[in-house]
């Protein structure tokens, strides 16, 4: 270790939903490298001892090193003579980065979409269909007596959940931490967030919405057959000690995973959990949240929201905003060959998309910015090699609960982040849709040429 040592104190780790902002990064300058992580979970202090500056070129085309001046003018050329444009991912980059691509898709007429669609995408329409009772972790802390977790595993996925919010930590009206809760799981199985829980409930695969429907009923004051259990798993008495417990609670809160949306049922599992929360709220203080994966997934969906109307999956074929996921998602307009370039931002959809959809993106023109070598900046036409976002640049990100952190820098990068490539292919972008178009570009203004 050298002794050019720099401490950065309230640093902010990326890697998941939860964005903890009270990180104490000890950096090596010399080396490069982030040698401890004070505060961070096991994923924490994965993500930074793994983060190292690569060696690989700053842009390249076909596989062979350019300058980025060259890479930025071939990807706003293939960008603008394609017909049906595809922006994906952005979930694990800032919401400045984000907003540029948000134009870009605009100018272009393309379409734009987040991981969103292949994570809590159905949550998202169910939002639109039921409303959301919702609150900030802070909150959590502060104020829940019952916390439930359905379909999901926080001790794997968010390690710090459980510690930093919803079972541990003592709050201003639970001061007691976790004397003063009762901690709930629901899950196909037993997983090794289970230990944490007061009850565990066990519900066979694809039956959720059953469960939350006749959670449903039994909350409305509805008689439920005992023949319920041959149909989910779950007993009668096991349903009517759970209402007991949700109706009678101080702050009851309701968190769930991809083990509901991305299941038998899908957005009708969200919009049953939603309307359960919205029907406990007759009787006592009840909210829901999703928990989130990737580290800005919430600020991509909130930063689409804000300037299209629309969470992900957005269209500007029109010239406007439509939102049709199904037909705008990018794992369907791939898999059916309608996209004919394809910009994918912050993600590694080749390693993890279905085949058909990886067969398609190997025959158009596809743009990749990310932060290290993967499976679809090597399949690339253009790759671009960024700086990480929350250790190499700043920016803001947003928590899973939709509250806006501020990210500062631990050390720089000799690689340009996604917000400086990014509104440079807009600048280029632009230029070529004017010229198209016959517009000519007068100091401080556009006229018809």
């Amino acid at each position: 270790m050298s002794e050019n040592i720099k401490i950065v104190k309230n640093a902010t780790c990326t890697f998941c939903g939860c964005v903890c902002d009270d990180m104490e990064l000890t950096v090596d300058l010399d080396e490069k490298r982030i040698i401890k992580a004070k505060n961070a979970c096991v994923l924490g202090r994965a993500w930074f001892a793994e983060h190292t500056i690569g060696d690989w070129p700053v842009a390249m085309i076909d596989g062979k090193e350019v300058s980025k001046e060259e890479a930025i003018e071939e990807t706003a050329q293939t960008l603008v003579k394609a017909k049906f444009p595809i922006i994906y991912g952005l979930s694990d980059t800032t919401c400045e980065a984000q907003r540029q691509a948000v134009a870009i898709s605009d100018i272009i007429r393309g379409t734009i979409d987040t991981t969103t669609s292949v994570c809590h995408g159905p949550s998202g329409l169910a939002f639109q269909g039921v409303g959301e009772s919702t609150m900030s972790l802070g909150e959590v802390k502060n104020r829940a007596d019952l916390v439930i977790y359905w379909g999901g595993n926080p001790a794997a996925s968010h390690p710090r959940h459980f510690t930093r919010y919803t079972v541990t930590p003592k709050g201003m009206f639970i001061p007691n931490g976790r004397k003063d809760r009762t901690v709930v799981l629901v899950d196909i199985r037993k997983t090794p967030s289970a230990p944490v829980a007061d009850l565990f409930i066990q519900v066979k695969p694809g039956k959720d919405f059953e469960v939350l429907w006749a959670l449903r009923a039994l909350v409305k004051g509805k008689n439920i057959d005992p023949s319920i259990e041959e149909e989910t798993g779950v007993s009668l008495a096991t349903l009517e000690d759970l209402v007991d417990k949700m109706k009678n609670c101080r702050y009851g809160v309701l968190f769930f995973g991809m083990g509901l949306t991305m299941t038998r049922g899908r957005h009708f599992n969200s919009g049953a959990i939603m309307a359960l929360t919205t029907d406990l709220n007759e009787f006592t203080h009840f909210v829901t949240k999703p928990v989130r994966g990737h580290g800005n997934v919430t600020g991509a969906d909130n930063v689409l929201s804000w300037q299209t109307g629309y969470p992900f999956g957005v269209n500007f074929n029109r010239g406007y905003p439509r939102f049709n996921p199904g037909e705008f998602t990018t794992v369907d307009t791939l898999s059916r060959g309608d996209a004919d370039a394809a910009m994918f931002i912050a993600s590694d959809p080749a390693s993890n998309f279905p085949k058909v959809a990886i067969e398609h993106m190997k025959k158009i023109p596809v743009i990749s910015l990310d932060t290290k070598q993967t499976e679809t900046s090597n399949l690339a036409h253009v790759a671009f090699a960024t700086s990480t976002y929350g250790i190499n640049t700043g920016g803001t990100v947003y928590r899973m609960d939709d509250v806006p952190i501020t990210m500062r820098s631990a050390f720089d990068s000799p690689y340009p982040d996604d917000e400086e490539i990014l509104t440079a292919i807009k600048k280029r972008v632009q230029e070529l849709v004017w010229a198209k178009q016959g517009i000519k570009i007068a100091v401080g203004e556009a006229r018809v040429a």
